[in-house]
């Protein structure tokens, strides 16, 4: 695993691709904080990380586009995988290398906040959990970027996925606000839900008759809570996909609070990403 981390941590810097990221981030930071921060005498670092949230739809798609697609696209993922490292410290190295490239910018951008502490009072805790949560946010969306190129052997194709998946979980809250919260619409979401889970359990096990027996045992229970309290329905949708918001959880760190909850949360989101990236790539090699 450190040797796949080294290479790909090494490959960044051998490349445009490690520069770029660096330069823009901490060029776009630099342009907030000069602005914000020393031209209106704002203290706190906080609201211009909450600016930079959007960089994350270019910045994201660049490191992590060409992880597993070029690989594919030389056809050195075969001697990849056929190497005595084992496939997940294989996914978990190189997720790693694209974290601690991200981790180097912020170590960069931290000096900003310490500038303006020689002119006056920084909240430094609240400055600390929003970069400890600015940290959280960006490796697990570098997670699903891993996950996506994955998927394609075209670094633009992986790229375009990436802009898309990030842009839709930076979204989700307005997304959350316009889902209808009607009994009906919930019944369907967990409905859909349940199948999407039987589906999951054949394609991992091809055993059709256990996945619809889930199914038909799934529709049943969600029935029987409908007739004993249609109640509990309401607004299901919502509730469900708060739960996906990773902006959500950030606001905690924004806010400077800091939850134990939200970084179990943040490290579950990443490594139920890096299990179905490892999944996806088991599923291919056995093919």
């Amino acid at each position: 695993m450190f040797a796949v981390f080294k290479k790909e941590l090494r490959t960044y810097f051998n490349t445009l691709s490690g520069y770029v990221f660096l330069g823009f981030f901490v060029l776009i930071n630099a342009y907030f904080f000069s602005n914000f921060n020393i031209g209106q005498g704002i203290p706190t670092y906080s609201n211009t990380l909450m600016y930079t949230l959007s960089m994350f739809l270019i910045l994201i798609p660049v490191m992590t586009m060409r992880l597993f697609a070029e690989e594919a696209r030389q056809k050195t993922d075969q001697l990849l995988y056929t190497s005595p490292v084992s496939v997940s410290k294989i996914v978990v190295g190189k997720f790693l290398s694209a974290a601690v490239l991200f981790l180097i910018g912020l170590i960069i951008i931290a000096l900003f906040p310490l500038i303006l502490s020689y002119y006056g009072e920084v909240p430094f805790w609240e400055t600390f959990c929003c970069f400890l949560g600015y940290f959280l946010l960006g490796a697990s969306l570098i997670s699903v970027g891993l996950f996506i190129s994955v998927l394609t052997d075209n670094q633009i194709v992986a790229a375009v996925g990436t802009f898309a998946a990030v842009f839709f979980f930076l979204m989700m809250d307005g997304i959350i606000e316009s889902m209808p919260m009607d009994t009906a619409s919930s019944l369907a979401f967990v409905a859909f839900i349940i199948f999407v889970i039987s589906f999951v359990l054949y394609n991992g096990t091809k055993n059709i008759i256990v996945s619809a027996s889930l199914f038909a045992a799934g529709i049943i229970i969600e029935a029987g809570f409908y007739f004993y309290d249609n109640l509990i329905f309401d607004g299901i949708i919502i509730k469900v996909l708060n739960w996906f918001s990773v902006l959500n959880r950030f606001e905690g760190f924004y806010m400077g609070v800091f939850k134990l909850s939200d970084v179990v949360y943040y490290i579950s989101f990443i490594a139920v990403f890096l299990y179905i990236t490892v999944n996806t790539i088991e599923k291919r090699r056995w093919r």
